[in-house]
């Protein structure tokens, strides 16, 4: 699936199954709350925080795709195309940083 399919998947879904879009307030809420939930199970997979029985459940996955999901919807909401954003975003890093890491003393092996 391309981003541009996501994008059209996503909006059909929630003019069909869930009614209307939440506001972008609410959806960037939301947004909020499901980078805090990857960060969760981000932190203690890999960093140095315990699982509590109830992390356990979670699926690093479908945390991800919780997050993508809203900020879907937030682009729709806001008439972003998520496709041209991207690439307008690789461009700019193209630019600004093709030198910038190579030279990081702290990325050096």
């Amino acid at each position: 699936m391309t981003i541009s399919e996501a994008q059209k998947t996503v909006d059909e879904w929630i003019k069909t199954v869930g009614v209307k879009y939440f506001s972008e307030l609410t959806n960037m809420a939301i947004l909020t709350e499901e980078v805090g939930e990857l960060a969760r199970i981000i932190s203690r997979k890999y960093g140095e925080q315990s699982f509590k029985e109830s992390d356990k459940k979670y699926d690093l996955g479908d945390e991800m795709a919780d997050v993508l999901w809203v900020l879907i919807c937030l682009a729709n909401q806001t008439g972003v195309d998520l496709t041209a954003a991207l690439k307008k975003n690789l461009e700019k890093k193209n630019i600004r940083d093709a030198e910038r890491h190579k030279n990081n003393e702290k990325l050096k092996p």
